[in-house]
């Protein structure tokens, strides 16, 4: 079996979904998805010649080869990065095709057969607790028993400087009246995580999570910016607040310094975009070293969402996987399949289809393909 073609979608929803599929001399197709972002398409264009001719099966020496080939444009993070992540995806649903067995099998097999997720929420009214409390009852009627809210954009009009990564006493007083809102519609047996989008400075972090450590929370997330692992370290050590860290980190290396040097009670990797099932797999178990739990980061259709869902089936340490797309009434619909809706009651639920276990509805996807693009090299 030898790789003839790879191709392209960008499917236009919450946020821009990169699609990939990889052709055949004997037929089967490879279905994978990268993260979202620029470049991603020019990337997987200009590693298509490379790859063409090669053995799909042979997955870790191609992404391997990947990384090395463009380890002048850039393979340490990034756009790069991520289109291999979604290449990798692809090859991996195509020998789980070839060899008729899920990809989690690929990967060691299954701890589990059900990888709960977290709902991330937004309120249409950022500055109105009730639409909070009223997203939050949502959410909690799905099903669901996590959900995160995005706490930095709450305050944005508090600011006195936008660049010096301060927060004032009114900004974290306001913020700490709006968790005790939502935390008491909830209730004790919704788990409530909080992003900050890497925003502020040390001593504010602290300052902050500190004032939420009455809540219990599932986690404070990326606090402080992402460079520097030192600094989030000293948020951890002074607060009893759990802080979960890694939607902006690429590969075992980048992990490292963040692992190695305790700067998080949680790690969070975005799979389609750190290295792939394979490498997310492997930064698991360089954090399980450290006894710190995996969580996994995720803002794609269905296609890079069950894959998240198969490595985290594999990993041992696994604890919670987002989901980003409560608001796309045709999420489901994007994936041609008779079952039951993907997600139930805050589970997805693993069968033992071969490869990813799906395909797409290229009928419904045709109908949001991002303007100005191709669909797998047809015009729509």
């Amino acid at each position: 079996m030898k790789i003839t073609d790879i191709r392209t979608a960008i499917i236009r929803a919450n946020f821009p979904w990169n699609l990939i599929r990889i052709y055949t001399d004997t037929g089967p197709i490879g279905l994978g998805e990268a993260y979202w972002g620029p470049g991603i398409v020019d990337v997987v264009e200009k590693l298509k010649p490379r790859l063409v001719g090669k053995d799909p099966m042979e997955v870790d020496k191609l992404w391997t080869y990947m990384m090395q080939l463009m380890s002048g444009p850039g393979s340490i993070a990034g756009a790069t990065v991520a289109a291999i992540s979604g290449i990798e995806i692809a090859l991996l649903d195509l020998v789980g095709k070839h060899l008729k067995t899920p990809v989690y099998q690929l990967l060691g097999g299954k701890f589990r057969d059900r990888i709960r997720l977290y709902a991330d929420s937004h309120a249409s009214n950022l500055h109105d607790p009730s639409n909070w409390q009223k997203r939050a009852l949502q959410v909690r009627e799905r099903g669901f028993d996590a959900i995160k809210f995005d706490l930095d954009p709450l305050v944005r009009d508090m600011e006195l400087d936008h660049f010096n990564r301060t927060l004032t006493n009114k900004a974290v007083n306001y913020m700490t009246e709006f968790v005790a809102a939502i935390s008491e519609t909830l209730g004790p047996d919704v788990e409530l995580a909080l992003d900050c989008h890497w925003s502020y400075n040390v001593t504010d972090a602290i300052r902050l999570a500190r004032a939420l450590e009455r809540f219990s929370l599932l986690w404070l997330e990326d606090p402080t910016p992402p460079e520097n692992a030192d600094a989030l370290a000293q948020v951890r050590a002074a607060t009893s607040t759990p802080i979960c860290t890694g939607e902006n980190l690429y590969t075992r290396h980048g992990f490292r310094p963040f692992i190695e040097k305790g700067a998080c009670h949680i790690i969070q990797p975005d799979i389609p975009r750190c290295g792939g099932l394979l490498e997310s797999k492997r930064i698991a178990d360089l954090a399980d070293i450290h006894y710190i739990p995996f969580a996994a980061h995720n803002v794609c259709s269905p296609v890079g969402t069950i894959a998240s869902a198969h490595v985290c089936a594999a990993i041992r340490t696994f604890t919670v996987l987002e989901f980003h797309s409560q608001d796309i009434s045709w999420w489901d619909a994007v994936v041609d399949r008779e079952d039951d809706p993907l997600i139930q009651d805050g589970y997805l639920t693993l069968d033992d289809k071969p490869g990813l276990g799906l395909e797409l509805n290229d009928d419904v996807c045709r109908q949001h393909v991002m303007p100005g693009t191709l669909y797998f090299g047809e015009t729509v």
